[in-house]
């Protein structure tokens, strides 16, 4: 859920720019965010939701521990932000009953999930139930973070930054460790439901 918006395509000092010619901060920089410069207002949040819908995501289980018990959350909005340092990121609603939790853990980690593992994203996106309770298999990572089993990937993360972004947070993580373990296909989610990736060859 993260983009970049093109900069101007003319050097400032010509006298003519875009209006993303502006230095980062700046006030006009800070017009354009703001949608000062038109009249344009937000879309109608059910057709913004139709329209995303048709992008596909991939699927991850941000899991971690706070005060000795195990908290996780799925997580459709799993992105890379930055190599150096090498940064992560995911956003939570800010309704979330898990997110109290995670946000006090002092560490996170990042189970990406193979396509065969719906079920258990669905389990970590369900409300009342123990997501750790069997059939979810787990073991503790190297500094205490649930880790799933046969998940295709994991990061272990660091908090690195927290973000307020409308009805949802922006957290950032420093990844600290990454291994791969079975590279097969992702699990995706689209129009509300799982699915698989089927490559071209």
């Amino acid at each position: 859920m993260t983009e970049t918006l093109p900069t101007g395509t003319r050097s400032p000092h010509t006298g003519a720019s875009c209006s993303g010619s502006s230095r980062p901060g700046s006030s006009h920089d800070r017009s354009f965010r703001s949608g000062r410069h038109h009249s344009l207002g937000p879309v109608d949040a059910d057709r913004f939701r139709r329209t995303l819908a048709v992008h596909a995501a991939g699927v991850v289980v941000i899991t971690a521990q706070c005060e000795g018990v195990p908290v996780g959350l799925t997580a459709t909005s799993f992105s890379s932000v930055s190599l150096n340092p090498p940064l992560v990121s995911f956003y939570v609603d800010r309704s979330s009953t898990t997110w109290p939790r995670l946000r006090a853990a002092d560490h996170f980690a990042v189970n990406v999930l193979t396509d065969d593992q719906s079920e258990l994203a669905a389990r970590f996106a369900r409300k009342g139930v123990d997501r750790f309770a069997p059939p979810t298999r787990w073991r503790p990572g190297p500094l205490g973070a649930p880790l799933l089993q046969d998940v295709s990937a994991h990061l272990v993360c660091l908090p690195y930054d927290t973000i307020d972004v409308g009805d949802h947070i922006l957290v950032v993580g420093l990844v600290a460790e990454a291994e791969v373990h079975r590279p097969g296909n992702p699990l995706l989610y689209q129009r509300g439901r799982f699915g698989r990736f089927t490559p071209h060859h």
